[in-house]
């Protein structure tokens, strides 16, 4: 099993859209989760107001770290997660928005929502039925609850189980 992360998870869900939302024009954008790049790192650093170190990330064997953009703009990546296969369901090491996504003065809302629902999207899709789990900040556990439908299963461990990430997979990815 891969060893779980040093990190709690403290982004905020801003709002759940059915992809991101532009905040001044309303206008929602479709978006694509692919595998990030080697040279997607480059852009992805701290000197670039990104707070984790998403390169230690990407060299984990445990590990896969997708990169969320706005369709036919693959260049400019709008939110990372690091999730690895537990065998039975996924777990989210790091998830983090793009500095131009976060405070008062973000582009978009919806990326971490969005996150959320890939993963849960990929384990409804290995056949784990959508489970996920993650690990929350203290402070957050209420907020997942609330936003997400997660539920905490004791210390920081936070689950998000069949019915609730079916509801994030389909307002996400409506097929």
């Amino acid at each position: 099993m891969p060893r779980q992360t040093k990190y709690h998870i403290g982004v905020e869900i801003d709002k759940l859209t059915n992809s991101i939302q532009n905040i001044i024009s309303g206008d929602s954008f479709p978006t694509d989760v692919h595998p990030i790049s080697k040279a997607d790192l480059k852009n992805v650093t701290k000197k670039n107001k990104w707070l984790f170190n998403w390169a230690e990330e990407f060299k984990m064997a445990d590990r896969t770290v997708f990169k969320l953009t706005i369709r036919n703009n693959p260049d400019i990546i709008q939110g990372l997660v690091s999730i690895s296969d537990y065998k039975d369901h996924f777990y989210i090491h790091l998830i983090e928005s793009a500095p131009f996504n976060l405070g008062r003065q973000k582009l978009y809302e919806g990326v971490p929502g969005n996150l959320f629902a890939f993963t849960c999207k990929i384990s409804w899709d290995k056949g784990y039925q959508g489970f996920i789990s993650f690990t929350s900040k203290t402070k957050l556990l209420d907020h997942y609850e609330k936003t997400l439908g997660a539920t905490h299963i004791g210390g920081h461990k936070m689950v998000i189980f069949p019915n609730e990430a079916l509801k994030l997979i389909r307002k996400y990815f409506p097929s």
